[in-house]
Parts: C-alpha cells; structure tokens; sequence
C-alpha cells in the first residue's frame, strides 16, 4: 500500500508544470496518497496552496549545488517515502531516486542511474507522444491511470482589474531560436482593434523587450506586467483571456494548465516533440515553407545555425489575427 509519494522535476518551469500531471493522477487515485514534489528553486511558487501537494521539496542549483543536493538525500531517505517518481533523464535526480530507499524508485531508462532503480521506463520522442503521457507512463508500475494535462492552482481572484476584452502575450523565451522575433509581435499587434486590452506577460528579465514592443507597436492599448505577478497570477489572467499568444516556452503550459485558450508560435522547434499546448482551444501556428532544416534540435538554440531565421519570420502576423476572430 503506497501513503508517501515523492515527485522529482528539477528542470526549468515548464517542466515543472508539466510534472503537475502526477500529483492530480496520484491523488484521484487514492486521495489518501500524501504527495510531495521536489523542484528547482523558482519553481516552487508553483504548488502554492496546493490542495494535492503537501510538501515543496527545493533544490538551489545556484548557490552550494552539490552540497545542497547531498542534503537533500538525507531529507528524502529520512522522509521514507513509499514511491519517488523521477521524471529526469539526468544524472543528479537519478542518485536521489536511486539511493532514496524508497520501495518502488521510478525512473526513465536513460538515467545514468537507472540500473539501481526498481523500475525503468521508456522515454518515448515520437510523434502524438506528449511529455504528459511520457510522465504518466512512470505511474504504470504503481497501476495508476495517468491525468491528461498539467494542472495547477491558481488563486479565483484576477490580480488586476481587467478589461471586459482582452488578450495576454508572452513574447520571450529563454532560447533565441524559440522566440518570434520582436518585429513579428508589432506587426501582429498593430493589427489588433485598438480597444483589445493587452498584456504583456513574463519575468522581470523580459520587461525590457515588451518594452520595446510597446514603444515600436501603434496599438494603444497595453499593459506591461512582466515581473509584475506571480506564475499563479499569470495563469489567473491567462484563464479568462480571449486568447493567449506565446512561444514554445513554459507560458504555453501555463495556459494549459488552467485549459486557457492559446495560441502557440513554433519556431526552430515543432510540436511534434510532445511539448504542445494541451487546452481543449489551442493552437499551433508554424511556418508554411519547406524547410531543410526545420527541427534544428530537441530544444531552442542561442542563434540561428543556418543564419537566416526563416522559420519564425516566415510565420505571418495574419494568421496570429484570424485565430482571434475564430475565438470570439
């Protein structure tokens, strides 16, 4: 009988998100399951109040990484947990599995320590395989049905007063060749009627270029919220949006897990991967031309390694528009 269940995804925010998948599966299996999660410090502002979640684990990669890590080891074979589930590939969330104690250690097969866990699954890049479906699988040998899509939480309260219209954009990412270029943004929002509210979503660190939108975009109607809200409160804004315009990047799944509308602008990488949006209204949007070497890799790239970028800027604005005309 499984009580103490530890989840590990210590990758970026989008990950993280995607990792909510089994916390929702684990407990409508047995709502008496008590769920922890283990998180990359920043992600835990994920599971605040939670109903599901009842203890944030978090790694500091930043600051005493390995020695931090050994401590975390100590606190999970302390905890005895029945099951961790480990949805890496990677070496560090592998030792903690592997040396966990815990009856049932699951994990994929390419872990580097995946010989000492108690079960080892396949990690499946194909076409129609979402990572959702990729982290359910790891709930197979404890016989529990896998949940669909992330999920998470987000206060009922909007954090701001909004417009009765209005859209959310989340212009950046982390990875150059992921990201529709600035140039892209203002044509589209140029094209939107000047009474649409916009806002414009992300860290602190991505002010500057919603800045820059704002500035070159005739539009004139924005609001720049970038480091302004929470992961939460974004999701809240996304939630009751006509529609919301991102990247490949984690707004994509912010949006999915709360089953807002979304609209998706794949670049260098394609959805065929298995990290699309997962809203029951979602969009992908991609280039028409035939490109020889469109996907450039799994993940985005620092620049184009061909030089010419024409898999973003082949991508029209007017597609972007009519998508928000459907959704009215």
């Amino acid at each position: 009988m499984l009580r103490q269940i530890l989840v590990i995804q210590t990758a970026f925010i989008g990950d993280a998100i995607l990792a909510t998948c089994l916390p929702e599966a684990i407990h409508r299996h047995d709502s008496a399951n008590q769920i922890d999660i283990l998180v990359r410090k920043g992600n835990e502002a994920l599971f605040v109040n939670h109903p599901y979640v009842r203890k944030v684990l978090v790694w500091d990669k930043k600051s005493g990484k390995y020695r931090n890590l050994v401590q975390l080891l100590k606190t999970i074979r302390h905890a005895e947990y029945d099951a961790v589930i480990n949805c890496q590939r990677f070496a560090a969330s592998g030792f903690l599995t592997a040396f966990s104690k815990a009856k049932f250690r699951i994990g994929f097969e390419k872990n580097p320590f995946a010989f000492l866990f108690s079960h080892r699954i396949k990690h499946r890049i194909e076409a129609g395989v979402h990572e959702c479906t990729r982290n359910g699988d790891l709930l197979k040998p404890l016989h529990i049905e896998p949940f669909p899509r992330p999920k998470l939480y987000p206060p009922e309260q909007l954090p701001i007063d909004t417009a009765k219209h209005y859209i959310c954009i989340s212009p950046a990412s982390v990875w150059f060749t992921k990201q529709w270029p600035l140039e892209k943004w203002v044509e589209f929002c140029n094209l939107l009627p000047p009474h649409l509210r916009v806002y414009l979503l992300g860290g602190k660190s991505d002010s500057d270029l919603c800045e820059a939108l704002i500035k070159q975009s005739s539009h004139p109607n924005f609001s720049n919220l970038c480091g302004k809200l929470t992961l939460l409160e974004s999701a809240a804004l996304m939630r009751t949006a006509e529609m919301n315009y991102v990247n490949d990047s984690a707004p994509m799944h912010l949006a999915s897990s709360v089953n807002a509308p979304v609209c998706a602008v794949y670049c260098s990488t394609v959805p065929e991967f298995g990290f699309g949006p997962l809203s029951d209204k979602a969009h992908c949007i991609e280039t028409s031309e035939k490109l020889s070497c469109r996907p450039c890799g799994l993940h985005g790239k620092k620049a184009c390694p061909e030089g010419h970028f024409a898999c973003a800027t082949s991508i029209s604005a007017e597609r972007l528009a009519t998508l928000l005309q459907v959704a009215r």
